[in-house]
C-alpha cells in the first residue's frame, strides 16, 4: 500500500492544534504539526504528537464485551443492543426515567455529535441525570455566567494578543494550553505580550512551566483566590478606577458590589493568602495602567472551595474598569451561531432549574454533579440511579473519593455499559463494553468552544475527515447512541421530530452497510451541520485543510447587544452571590487560624492528561512511571523526609502512599500531586497497570455537603493534608 499524507486536528483538548498524518495502509506512522494551520501555526505538544501510538495501542477494545461473572466474554452487537435494551426499558418502566443515568468524559468531549446525543438520548427516556466531567473542573464558571452574563456558554476570554496586561490565576498554558481559551503555542504568543512591553503576571502555589520561561511569579496560599480576588475589587474601587459611563449604560448593582468589595483591604488577605498588600497594589497599578487588561481564572481557582465567587469577581473587576468587550482587554466571541445564547436561552437549553434529588444542588448546564454519583445511585427512593451509561470517561479514578463510595455504587448498579476505546478501571465494573472509535477514525467538526462559547482569539473554523477505519466491531460513538435509543425506546431530545429525523438520516434498524447507503453516514450529518452553521459544504471545507479564519473579534460588539439577562444588563452583583460572599468571614478566619497547615494542590503534568494518557509507554518510562508529591524543602525538614522517600499523604478523607520531590517551585505550605493516577488494577491496560502513582482523589471529598453548592464542584484545590514518612 502507497503511503499517503492527512491534515487533521488534535481534540485532546481546546487548542486543537493542527497536525500532518503520514499514514502507510490502515496505519498512522508519524504525526507531526501543520506547519500551514491558520492558528497552531506548526505547534503541537508532545501528547498530541503520540496520539497514534495510543490508538494503535494492542489493549484497544475491538469486540463487544458482557460480564459473565468475574470475568468478560465477547458477544455481537444484535446481542448487547437486544440485551441492553431490554433491562433500560424494564428499569424505565418499574422506576421512571430518571433510574437511567449517563456520564460523558473528557475525550469525547471535543467531538461534536456524541455530547450532544448523550444528553438526547437521556432526554428521551424522561430522566435528567447527566453527569459530566465539568463539576470536577469548570462548571463554576458556567453557574456564575449564567447568573451575570444570563446564558453559562457566555465565557470572555483575553484578548492575548493586543492586551498589555494580563493576570494569570491557577493557570498554567505552558502544560494545559489554558481552559476555555483555544491558545496553541501558548508561550510564543504570553511573551509577546512583555515583547510589547506590557506585563504577565501568573499567580499560583508554585512555580509553574509558563512561569519558568516568562511573566512574574506572585505565590499564593492554596485556595485563597477569592480573597486576593476580593483584595483586587476593593483596591480598584477605593480608586473609583471605574468606567462610569460603560457601566450607567450596560451593567446594574454597582453598588452593591462596592459594599461586597468593602471588608476585604489588601492588609486584611495578605496574613491568609501569602500576597503582600504591596505586591497586590503594584499589579493593580499595572493592570490599570495598560491599555487594554484582563484577569483569567483557570482550573486551579475553579477547584477550590469558592470557585463561583473568584469568577464572579473577576469578571466584574474586567467588566467596572472597561476591560469587558474591548480590543485588549476580554471579548466574547460570536462562534459559528451568531446570538446562539440568546436562541438557546429563548428555548431554555442549558436552562434547567430543578435541583438534584439528594442534597438538593442545582443542575448546571442541564447536568448534576458527578459529586454526587455515589449517592444518586445508593441513596433509595424515587428517582434513584440504577443504570449508567459511561461515555469515554473513568470516573472510577476522576471523581472525588473514588475507590470509596462510589466504586461501592458502581457495584450496586443494575446496568453499567461503558462505551470506551479501552478497558479502563470502571469498565471493568461494567455489564457491557463496547467498543467505540478513536479521533482518528471519526470525521469531525469542533464545537463546543468554537461554536457555543466562541472562545477563539483567532477565530476560525476546520474540518476533518475520519483518516482510519474502524477495525473488527468498532463502531463510530454516534452510531452506538443512536443505537442505543432505538433498543432501549428512547425518543431522542424527547421529540418525535427529531427521533425521526437522526433515525431516518442514519438508516437505523439496517445491517450498517445498508443504513450508510440508504441514510446518511455521521459525515454526511456533518455536512448538513456545516451548512447549518453557515461555514459552507464539506466539498468547500476539504479544500481548507489547514483551517478557514473567520471574521476576526472586533470589541465593542457584546454589551448591550448580546448579554442576554431578563433587562439585557450585565449583573455585576446577583443577589445569591451577594449573599454568600457576606458569608464567607468565617471561611477566612478558619484559613486564618490553620494557615501554617499543609495545602494540596492538583497538578498537570506535559507527558499526561487526567486518566488516559498513562497506557503509551513513551509517556510513563523512566522516572515517570509514578507520580509524586511536591513539596518545598523547608516543609520536607518539618516532616522530616527527603527527595525519593515514600511518604503518607493523609486527608480527612483518605490516605496515599508515593514518593516525595522535594523542590522550591513550591511555596512553603503548600503540596502539589499530579491527578489522574492509580492504574495498578486497571488489567484491561498493559501499560497503565505496570505504573505506581497514587490516585490524588482519594483525598477529596464527595457528597452534597462536600461540594460547592452553586457548581456542585468537588473541592480538589486547597485540601488541608498531613505528610508522614513511611519504610
Amino acid at each position: 500500500m502507497s503511503t499517503r499524507t492527512e491534515l487533521t486536528f488534535c481534540r485532546i483538548c481546546e487548542a486543537t492544534c493542527g497536525l500532518k498524518a503520514t499514514i502507510d495502509g490502515d496505519r498512522v506512522v508519524a504525526l507531526e504539526p501543520d506547519h500551514d494551520h491558520v492558528v497552531s501555526k506548526g505547534y503541537s505538544c508532545i501528547k498530541g504528537l503520540r496520539y497514534h501510538e495510543i490508538h494503535h495501542s494492542p489493549d484497544r477494545l475491538r469486540v463487544p464485551l458482557k460480564r459473565v461473572g468475574d470475568r468478560f466474554e465477547e458477544i455481537s452487537w444484535e446481542q448487547a443492543l437486544g440485551e441492553i435494551g431490554v433491562k433500560v426499558r424494564q428499569l424505565v418502566q418499574e422506576h421512571g426515567g430518571d433510574s437511567v443515568s449517563a456520564y460523558l468524559g473528557n475525550p469525547i468531549a471535543f467531538s461534536l455529535l456524541p455530547p450532544i446525543l448523550t444528553s438526547g438520548f437521556l432526554q428521551g427516556l424522561g430522566s435528567r441525570n447527566l453527569f459530566q466531567t465539568g463539576s470536577q473542573d469548570c462548571n463554576n464558571k458556567f453557574a456564575a455566567a449564567q447568573r451575570v452574563y444570563g446564558f453559562p456558554f457566555i465565557q470572555p476570554f483575553p484578548d492575548v494578543d493586543r492586551t498589555q496586561c494580563l493576570i494569570m490565576i491557577g493557570s498554567n498554558p505552558a502544560v494545559s494550553r489554558a481552559s476555555f481559551m483555544q491558545l496553541p503555542d501558548p508561550i510564543r504568543r504570553l511573551r509577546a505580550i512583555e515583547e510589547r512591553g506590557g506585563k504577565v503576571f501568573l499567580v499560583n502555589p508554585r512555580r509553574t512551566e509558563t512561569a519558568k520561561q516568562m511573566g512574574t511569579q506572585v505565590f499564593i496560599r492554596p485556595d485563597t483566590d477569592v480573597y486576593f480576588l476580593l483584595s483586587l475589587l476593593h483596591e480598584i474601587m477605593s480608586r473609583d478606577a471605574i468606567d462610569r459611563e460603560r457601566v450607567g449604560r450596560y451593567m446594574k448593582r454597582l453598588e452593591e458590589l462596592r459594599q461586597v468589595s468593602e471588608p476585604w483591604p489588601p492588609e486584611r488577605t495578605e496574613e491568609v493568602t501569602g500576597v503582600s498588600a504591596e505586591t497586590l497594589r503594584s499589579m493593580v497599578d499595572a493592570y490599570l495602567q495598560a491599555d487594554g487588561a484582563a484577569l483569567f481564572l483557570s482550573t486551579g481557582v475553579n477547584q477550590g472551595s469558592q470557585g463561583t465567587l473568584a469568577f464572579w469577581i473577576q469578571e466584574a473587576i474586567n467588566a467596572i474598569t472597561g476591560n469587558l468587550d474591548r480590543l485588549g482587554g476580554t471579548l466574547v466571541g460570536y462562534g459559528y451561531i451568531k446570538n446562539f445564547p440568546k436562541h438557546a436561552r429563548k428555548g431554555g437549553h442549558t436552562m434547567r432549574k430543578d435541583l438534584s434529588r439528594v442534597g438538593q444542588l442545582p443542575s448546571v448546564a442541564d447536568t448534576f454533579p458527578a459529586g454526587l454519583m455515589a449517592d444518586e445511585i445508593l441513596t433509595p427512593g424515587e428517582g434513584q440511579v440504577r443504570a449508567l451509561f459511561c461515555v469515554s470517561g473513568n470516573p472510577l479514578l476522576t471523581v472525588p473519593n473514588s475507590n470509596g463510595r462510589l466504586e461501592e455504587a458502581l457495584k450496586a448498579l443494575e446496568l453499567l455499559v461503558v462505551i470506551d476505546i479501552f478497558r479502563n478501571e470502571t469498565a471493568n465494573r461494567a455489564h457491557y463494553i463496547l467498543p467505540g472509535t478513536s479521533a482518528f477514525q471519526r470525521a469531525d467538526l469542533p464545537f463546543v468552544f468554537q461554536s457555543l462559547m466562541g472562545a477563539q482569539p483567532i477565530p476560525y473554523a476546520q474540518y476533518t475527515d475520519a483518516l482510519l477505519p474502524t477495525e473488527d466491531e468498532q463502531r463510530d460513538e454516534t452510531m452506538i447512541l443512536l443505537q442505543l435509543a432505538r433498543a432501549c425506546g428512547s425518543t431522542l431530545f424527547g421529540s418525535k421530530v427529531a427521533n425521526g429525523l437522526f433515525n431516518g438520516w442514519l438508516g437505523l434498524g439496517k445491517i450498517p452497510a445498508i443504513g450508510s447507503r440508504l441514510g446518511l453516514t455521521p459525515e454526511r450529518f456533518l455536512g448538513l451541520m456545516a451548512r447549518a452553521l453557515r461555514l459552507g459544504s464539506l466539498k468547500r471545507l476539504r479544500k481548507e485543510p489547514h483551517g478557514r479564519l473567520l471574521e476576526p473579534n472586533k470589541g465593542g460588539d457584546f454589551l448591550g447587544e448580546r448579554v442576554v439577562t431578563d433587562d439585557g444588563l450585565v449583573d455585576l452583583a446577583p443577589e445569591e452571590f451577594v449573599q454568600a460572599a457576606a458569608k464567607l468571614g468565617p471561611c477566612f478566619e478558619q484559613e486564618r487560624t490553620q494557615r501554617d497547615r499543609l495545602k494540596l494542590i492538583s497538578k498537570r503534568e506535559q507527558h499526561s492528561h487526567n486518566s488516559w494518557l498513562h497506557n503509551h509507554p513513551r509517556f510513563v518510562e523512566g522516572k515517570r512511571s509514578t507520580n509524586y508529591l511536591y513539596m518545598n524543602p523547608l516543609d520536607g525538614e518539618t516532616a522530616g523526609v527527603e527527595s525519593g522517600a515514600m511518604v503518607e499523604v493523609r486527608s480527612s478523607v483518605g490516605s496515599v502512599r508515593l514518593p516525595v520531590q522535594l523542590t522550591d517551585e513550591m511555596m512553603v505550605g503548600a503540596v502539589a500531586l499530579p491527578h489522574g493516577w492509580g492504574h495498578e488494577e486497571a488489567d484491561g491496560l498493559s501499560v497503565a497497570s505496570q505504573t505506581t502513582g497514587a490516585n490524588a482523589n482519594l483525598l477529596a471529598a464527595d457528597g452534597p455537603d462536600a461540594l460547592e453548592y452553586f457548581s456542585g464542584m468537588a473541592k480538589l484545590n486547597g485540601i488541608w493534608v498531613e505528610v508522614t514518612p513511611v519504610d
